[in-house]
């Protein structure tokens, strides 16, 4: 059985209106000292190197080249901010899992990731980006286990929902639901999302505005 609809109509034109407004990329921050000021609230998106989250980003503000999405995994290796209105940024973290660099490299820029998630007191929530097709992975174990040590609000968001049948996307989202159960900082409720088709974008855009207590 599926859930009951999350919000009503006027939350969702209102976060449609929020996320319509002007969308910029601020920066990209290779290291702590050079995180832009923590005046506006945050929500950072991770997830395992081609999972999509370039393209969550683009798809939720309507902007095919805001973020920029590759198909060589792991090659987002900064922090990169995006401001929303002036009133919000959304971040986008290192890829995890797999990355076409060094050792040394891939562990300098998930470790810059790791210091942005316990020292950014700004950050209202994470969302962790989970391929439906795949599920949770061990290799996502690590970063729950980071935003449940940082005490970081999280939320998982499936990716690519378009590529399953819609009961194989639900039984993947409660399955999802199930194995977080017991996750301290982990928010019960796992959002199926397609960037390319636009299913569970409002709803996900109704629970960024949310998290940030932002209006349009």
């Amino acid at each position: 059985m599926t859930e009951e609809p999350l919000y009503d109509e006027e939350t969702l034109e209102a976060a449609r209106v929020l996320f319509a407004r002007q969308a910029s990329f601020l920066m990209g921050a290779v290291s702590i000292d050079g995180l832009p000021d923590g005046d506006l609230p945050e929500v950072a998106f991770a997830g395992r190197s081609n999972v999509g989250k370039s393209s969550l980003i683009n798809a939720l503000v309507g902007h095919k080249h805001l973020a920029r999405a590759s198909n060589e995994p792991g090659r987002t290796r900064e922090l990169n901010f995006f401001v929303l209105d002036d009133k919000l940024r959304l971040v986008d973290l290192p890829g995890y899992g797999w990355a076409r660099a060094s050792k040394v490299e891939v562990k300098k820029f998930q470790n810059l990731g790791r210091d942005f998630l316990r020292g950014r007191a700004n950050l209202k929530r994470a969302y962790l980006l989970i391929d439906a097709r795949h599920g949770l992975k061990e290799v996502d174990k690590e970063p729950m286990d980071a935003f449940d040590k940082a005490a970081v609000s999280y939320q998982i968001v499936l990716t690519k929902a378009d590529k399953l049948k819609s009961s194989e996307v639900e039984a993947v989202r409660l399955r999802t639901e199930a194995a977080i159960r017991k996750r301290p900082a982990a928010h019960p409720r796992v959002l199926a999302t397609s960037s390319e088709k636009g299913t569970g974008l409002p709803e996900l855009r109704a629970e960024i505005m949310a998290a940030c207590a932002v209006t349009p």
